[in-house]
């Protein structure tokens, strides 16, 4: 049928779920329908909308076309940062709004699939997500409680309720006659299997966009992501409205069809360089890794240019293991991949402990180890995987410029000069919203560094049992007094043992990085 036929078969307050991971298997003709059909009609209305991982270009594209005032009354995402124009609805509480971690979601349309009563899980205990805080309620008109807290024996986990879903959007390449998709040319497969089965199994409509049709060759049973059994309607879809990614119509490495160089451009010496090459040190032989978007995707190219990716295996939660992750709009492919598994078993392996290391973004840190990367005032980002990821990692770093903004520090002669910085803190006295515990991680035996152009933290266990940010590490060319405490709003332990960042990160010339065996249990 047509895409404008397909948007017709939406009622009013059905439970909508689509497919998607930033650009990558995301219905774009779908929603373009959907919401043409709304401003002519205004209907259908009062839709919950629920999605795992945020699905959007950060203006017009993705679940962007659904940020109209009474065409959703509720959302339940995983992450919002891509998707101002609803998380505009969000904060100013004109929609009932709720932020669950990435895997949780993808994991619950599993369990709704098999018509099991929610997902009892430890990710997201002691953080905004937990309802002892907020529950992971957005705002004050959302009155449901969607986490609830519960102790087998001593031990905490959190209960995430499940709810029926009653129409699916989703994405592949190829559609038979009967139905049955596959997947070829998309970078991902993520969660659809799933979806389609829990809308299936809800009584619900499935409703599949494609790029081609087949009646005359046999699609390889192996290849169906999505068998026809949980097919309704199929759309056909192409150009603009159907690219692989955001960014690229087909890149022929991200569906695994080519082989691309594994060599990266080396980037020139700046903050952010020195901030990855940092990072890089920590980087263990044959460790398992997880990469989050932003500041750490320059660990890549520093891994590149020491010539070690080959003793790594990067991942990406949405399932692409080993290789070349993509940034940008194309965030979520991977060139090279070695394989690609959907992304609830991804984050089976996340959370049962499967990551050695695992390098995030750093936007706001506190005194106690806490960091904030969800809610910044009326700017809502969401967790994304980052919970499923900080929680379940043997070793965490955060990545990030000291101040955000401003006038970023210059490094003259293998020295960092920041008499003339300055900028938005990022280090504060509490972080607006908990996305991650220093506590709990101190409790679970993590190791956590937390790494700026100028200075290293650690996470470490103050005399009275608390969990304390501790300085241990200087950039060289920085004053502790002048450059560093005069900007934090509390005091740090400090290190017996503090020590200089090595020179080498300084420098235009490769490190000659040496990696250290990985620690596994």
């Amino acid at each position: 049928m047509s895409a404008t036929e397909a948007a017709a078969l939406v009622q009013d307050g059905d439970t909508l779920a689509t497919s998607g991971f930033v650009g990558i298997g995301f219905p774009e003709k779908l929603a373009i329908a959907l919401e043409k059909r709304f401003l002519q009609e205004r209907s259908p209305k009062e839709l919950t909308l629920v999605y795992a991982a945020g699905q959007g270009d950060g203006k017009e594209k993705g679940l962007n076309h659904f940020a109209h005032e009474g065409l959703v009354r509720r959302v339940i995402g995983g992450h919002w940062g891509l998707v101002p124009a609803l998380g505009k609805l969000a904060v100013e509480g004109k929609i009932e709004a709720y932020n669950l971690p990435q895997g949780i979601i993808s994991h619950l349309y599993r369990d709704i699939a098999a018509g099991k009563p929610g997902l009892l899980s430890r990710v997201g205990l002691h953080t905004f997500v937990d309802p002892r805080h907020d529950g992971g309620r957005i705002n004050a008109n959302s009155p449901e409680s969607l986490v609830q807290l519960h102790c087998i024996g001593e031990e905490e986990f959190l209960f995430y309720k499940s709810f029926p879903i009653t129409v699916a959007f989703l994405r592949g390449t190829t559609a038979d006659a009967r139905g049955n998709i596959t997947m070829e040319k998309e970078a991902l497969p993520l969660e659809s299997l799933a979806l389609a089965q829990a809308v299936r199994n809800s009584g619900g409509k499935v409703i599949v966009q494609v790029e081609r049709l087949t009646s005359q060759h046999r699609l390889h049973p192996s290849q169906v992501v999505i068998p026809g059994i949980l097919v309704d309607h199929i759309v056909l879809a192409s150009g603009d409205q159907h690219f692989q990614t955001f960014a690229e119509f087909y890149n022929p490495a991200y569906s695994g069809d080519v082989r691309v160089s594994d060599h990266l451009p080396s980037d020139e010496l700046s903050i952010r360089k020195i901030i990855a090459r940092r990072a890089a040190l920590e980087l263990r032989d044959q460790a398992v890794v997880n990469l989050g978007i932003g500041m750490p995707e320059s660990v890549v190219r520093v891994a590149s240019e020491e010539k070690v990716l080959n003793q790594l295996t990067l991942t990406i939660e949405p399932g692409g293991i080993g290789g070349l992750p993509a940034g940008g709009l194309s965030f979520g492919a991977v060139a090279n991949a070695e394989a690609v598994v959907d992304q609830p078993a991804q984050f089976d392996f996340y959370d049962g402990g499967g990551l050695d290391q695992a390098f995030l973004g750093l936007a706001e840190a506190d005194a106690c180890g806490n960091v904030n990367v969800s809610r910044f005032g009326s700017r809502l980002a969401g967790a994304g995987g980052f919970i499923n990821i900080s929680q379940n990692t043997r070793e965490v770093f955060f990545l990030g410029s000291f101040f955000a903004g401003g006038v970023q520090p210059q490094i003259h002669h293998g020295e960092v000069d920041c008499q003339r910085s300055e900028g938005l803190g990022k280090f504060v006295s509490q972080v607006q919203h908990l996305t991650f515990n220093g506590a709990y991680a101190l409790s679970r035996n993590q190791r956590v560094l937390y790494i700026t152009e100028r200075c290293v933290f650690r996470l470490q266990r103050a005399t009275d049992g608390t969990a304390r940010l501790e300085l241990c590490e200087l950039a060289p060319g920085v004053d502790l007094e002048r450059d560093v405490l005069r900007f934090l709003p509390f005091t740090p332990l400090i290190a017996d043992d503090l020590r200089p960042m090595p020179a080498a990160i300084f420098r235009s010339q490769p490190m000659r990085l040496q990696l250290r065996p990985a620690v596994r249990s």
